[in-house]
């Protein structure tokens, strides 16, 4: 290079052979980083998972995955918890989507402070931005195009499916903020300060106050013992959308918390296995394989 330094390789620490071995038994899809540009003049980091079988000519579902919370980042070169979920539905044939929205972080503290007095807004416009951005690309049925996040993340899929609902057909939320009145106070108050200083940024960004613009599936799963976003949240979203005349799905899980998990009283397995058979259902099209998955001791054996 320029300045006339040469690296040198000097040892591999672990080159995961053993890992490498077992993943190719199986169809595992490759990441790739892309970049979006908002309606703001941004550009958004994002990543996009297509299934190994990949056919350009095809029109390929799109779910989104999304947290999007102050200072987070899903955009990076990891793999976590709902990895190896995120490539069993590219098997089915999904394309999985991350796009991290202002207020995220490591891209400086204008970025991630944008939102201030109005968490909700700006990130679910890019959100919108990326699904209709993406919607443009031949390989994308933009017919189905839908959204799943927990927690801060379900909030956004509430969103997505109410705010959002000209880009977005389906949306799963899980453990979902409503309204930010029912959150607890040292982090709310800290970017929305509090609902007497700042109703509009309250009440403005409540997918509670837009129920009414539903025009997708909507699927809403919480626990009724959740410590952390208390099952209010989805108490009084019901109300709402029972009050509008929504048809939505619910599913509840007595006595869990925020994780919902649960292994000896198959609440893991069940919760996984509902979310996933209901997106197949829901967003799959023509070119998914819909062939359930689980062993429900009283679903239909095939497909939907």
């Amino acid at each position: 290079n320029k300045n006339n330094i040469t690296a040198v390789k000097s040892k591999v620490v672990s080159e995961n052979t053993k890992l490498k071995s077992v993943l190719e038994q199986y169809s595992i899809g490759k990441s790739e980083f892309i970049r979006i540009p908002n309606s703001k003049g941004d550009t958004l980091n994002g990543w996009m998972l297509k299934p190994a079988n990949f056919d350009p000519s095809k029109k390929y579902p799109v779910l989104f995955c999304n947290y999007g919370g102050p200072g987070s980042q899903q955009v990076a070169n990891r793999f976590g918890a709902t990895s190896m979920w995120h490539q069993m539905l590219a098997q089915k044939g999904f394309i999985v989507v991350s796009v991290d929205n202002t207020g995220t972080g490591f891209r400086g503290e204008e970025f991630k402070k944008k939102t201030y007095l109005q968490m909700g807004k700006l990130e679910i416009e890019d959100q919108i931005d990326a699904a209709k951005w993406l919607a443009k690309m031949s390989y994308v049925d933009p017919a189905n195009i839908g959204h799943w996040g927990w927690s801060f993340g379900g909030f956004m899929s509430s969103l997505a499916i109410t705010k959002g609902a000209d880009a977005f057909s389906a949306a799963v939320a899980v453990a979902p903020v409503t309204n930010w009145r029912f959150y607890d106070n040292i982090y709310t108050e800290r970017y929305m300060r509090t609902p007497q200083e700042n109703p509009k940024g309250y009440d403005d960004n409540s997918p509670i106050n837009h129920v009414d613009k539903i025009r997708g599936k909507y699927l809403l799963i919480h626990g009724t013992a959740d410590d952390n976003v208390h099952f209010q949240n989805s108490a009084q979203m019901i109300k709402a959308l029972v009050k509008a005349n929504v048809d939505f799905e619910t599913m509840y899980y007595p006595d869990k918390n925020h994780g919902i998990s649960g292994g000896a009283d198959n609440t893991t397995y069940h919760l996984w296995t509902k979310m996933t058979n209901w997106i197949l259902q829901n967003l799959g099209n023509e070119n998914v394989n819909k062939t359930r998955v689980g062993s429900s001791i009283n679903a239909p054996k095939a497909g939907f």
